[in-house]
């Protein structure tokens, strides 16, 4: 997603209208300002490193901070020494100006979290759901956990919630939220925000997710597959290089990261990484196919043996890794959560053989950083990425 994208994008007014698009709607060297200022945390930047690392003149920066300042995206956060001549102001980002929820969509459950300018969780919210129970009622659930995500540091005592959705037609009345990310199963069309035949739930196909939502909600709303979302989130808190991050919860699939940026693929179909067959005539799959990864994957956790699952998600990485030569495969979801250590030894064992054998180095397995709300903040970034010039989503 570019910074002003399709209809219902943070760069684009749709149905929340106004002073809710602000934000996405700067300049790139105004989001490369506030990008370093982000980075830089409470300790701050300078202005003579923020021109230096943009490649700005001073007195463009000057103009930039100024706006920022004016705005309340930017406040001083105090001086510091000079090699020479008077002590330089640092300036800091502001957190609470701005932010965004992230919604993710499984298929029993719906977590909404609230995240400011930092992408710091400051109020989350869970409830049980059905994704097969029909569009209103998921868009009612949807609607009513979004709307009851706890305000923590937008309503100063942490008890408040944001405004209710705005009728449809109707402006959001909170300018502070930039808007809404909704992650869920794929397989769907990222760029035009409509789901396909959601593995599991073909009922869904074709339906027009992001702009149903957008009107319901009155704000911006951002639709990508869960795997997508949470490697948008992890790379944004700081995991480089080219990596995968399987996720392995209600289903199974990979979001990967190459070269620093998510990849969707030509038609945003990349990372329907458990449905990779390697049983030929192996236990039918809800995807139509025999012997998927998901299916032994799943099949194993049934029965209770998180070995033979580890075992299973270690012999489809292998194929990612061999594929791909990423750098680093990142382990996610409520049943790796469950059992971590025995899913990062699993796949590593099988990595390690796969080294031994092509005579390369192993490929380092870890789990993933933020455990089972990774989905819900990356959902959050697909949002706040534009803002600061990041492909988000």
């Amino acid at each position: 997603m570019r910074g002003a994208g399709g209809p219902g994008s943070p760069g684009q007014a749709g149905p929340g209208g106004g002073g809710v698009n602000l934000l996405a709607l700067r300049s790139h060297n105004a989001a490369l300002v506030l990008d370093l200022l982000r980075a830089a945390g409470d300790e701050g930047i300078s202005r003579l490193e923020l021109a230096e690392r943009t490649g700005l003149t001073p007195q463009a920066v000057s103009k930039i901070t100024a706006r920022l300042r004016e705005d309340g995206l930017a406040a001083e956060a105090g001086r510091r020494a000079s090699t020479g001549g008077k002590p330089r102001t640092v300036l800091r980002l502001v957190p609470e100006a701005g932010h965004a929820v992230g919604v993710h969509l499984d298929r029993d459950e719906v977590r909404a979290v609230l995240v400011d300018l930092r992408g710091t969780v400051v109020g989350e919210r869970r409830a049980a759901l059905d994704l097969g129970a029909g569009a209103e009622a998921v868009l009612g659930a949807v609607q009513e956990t979004v709307t009851g995500v706890p305000a923590a540091g937008m309503g100063g005592d942490g008890s408040a919630s944001p405004p209710g959705p705005a009728r449809p037609g109707q402006a959001r009345p909170d300018p502070a939220l930039l808007g809404v990310g909704v992650a869920l199963p794929g397989p769907l069309d990222h760029s035009r925000g409509v789901l396909h035949r959601v593995t599991g739930f073909p009922e869904w196909d074709g339906f027009p997710l992001r702009e149903v939502l957008a009107e319901r909600l009155g704000v911006p709303v951002v639709v990508d597959k869960d795997t997508n979302a949470a490697a948008l989130g992890l790379a944004a808190g700081g995991q480089g290089g080219s990596f995968a991050y399987l996720h392995l919860g209600t289903g199974l699939g990979a979001g990967l990261v190459i070269g620093g940026s998510v990849h969707r693929g030509a038609r945003t179909g990349a990372g329907e990484f458990g449905h990779q067959v390697i049983q030929l005539d192996g236990p039918p799959c809800t995807c139509g196919n025999r012997g998927c990864v998901e299916a032994l994957c799943l099949g194993a956790v049934e029965r209770g043996d998180p070995r033979e699952a580890a075992r299973v998600l270690g012999a489809g990485a292998a194929n990612l890794v061999g594929l791909l030569d990423i750098d680093v495969v990142l382990l996610g979801g409520r049943t790796v959560a469950a059992a971590p250590e025995t899913f990062t030894d699993g796949v590593g064992a099988v990595l390690e053989a796969w080294a031994r054998r092509t005579g390369q180095d192993a490929v380092p397995v870890r789990v993933a950083a933020g455990g089972g709300g990774a989905v819900a903040v990356g959902a959050a970034e697909l949002v706040l990425g534009p803002v600061f010039g990041r492909g988000g989503g």
